[in-house]
């Protein structure tokens, strides 16, 4: 027994180890995360150097390549929290034993929200040479979460049905348009109206009566 314990020891604290080592870079890559999204508000994206950022955070040249491969990287980086955060909600959400409608874009208020409380951030970030590299990312991730939502419809996928990529494609590029224009409005509307409004434009193409196609119109 005794000598079986002080085979485990070594394993648990080398574990113990490794996850201080894991939660301390978290810690460093979350503070330089903190420090480009403060500076992006005040100097805009495009004008700001690994150096801005380091001198910002308090962190050497050295530990920011330790966790980002450029300024890029680190943009791309932003959207780590929002990813998980959404795809959560949804995971959330889907296991549940309600109706389609109840279950089905739960994602959407989140990300409402998330614009809402970093609303300075997002309008900078969506703006600018950099507004290119964002919206595609939100774009794709948007793609993501509908793919996920539409097949958990159970949505048909015989000859007279619309494809399912396609409905994907054509709810993300509404989605993300409301959300743009949502942004450029000043937000002016609630985060619950314009979360309903997508709902009640969304929720009604994926329901299966809605997916038919008329053999006339093929």
């Amino acid at each position: 027994m005794f000598a079986q314990r002080g085979l485990i020891v070594p394993k648990v604290k080398g574990l113990a180890v490794a996850r201080k080592k894991d939660q301390r870079a978290q810690r460093t890559r979350q503070i330089i995360q903190g420090a480009l999204f403060s500076l992006i508000q005040e100097k805009g994206f495009e004008t700001l150097s690994v150096q801005d950022i380091v001198d910002r955070a308090n962190v050497g040249r050295m530990t920011f390549y330790r966790h980002f491969d450029n300024m890029e990287d680190l943009l791309v980086s932003g959207f780590e929290g929002l990813r998980a955060s959404l795809k959560e909600r949804q995971r959330e959400t889907l296991s549940d034993s309600s109706s389609v409608d109840d279950r089905v874009f739960a994602f959407s208020r989140e990300l409402f929200t998330h614009a809402k409380e970093h609303r300075e951030v997002f309008r900078v970030m969506v703006g600018g040479d950099s507004g290119v590299l964002i919206q595609h990312l939100l774009h794709k991730l948007l793609i993501e979460l509908l793919r996920e939502d539409v097949k958990a419809t159970g949505s048909p996928g015989n000859a007279n049905s619309i494809p399912g990529e396609a409905l994907v494609q054509f709810i993300a590029g509404g989605l993300f348009g409301l959300l743009m224009w949502w942004l450029e409005g000043k937000m002016r509307l609630p985060v619950e109206e314009v979360n309903s409004i997508f709902r009640r434009l969304a929720i009604p193409a994926v329901r299966p009566t809605r997916l038919r196609v008329s053999p006339s119109s093929t």
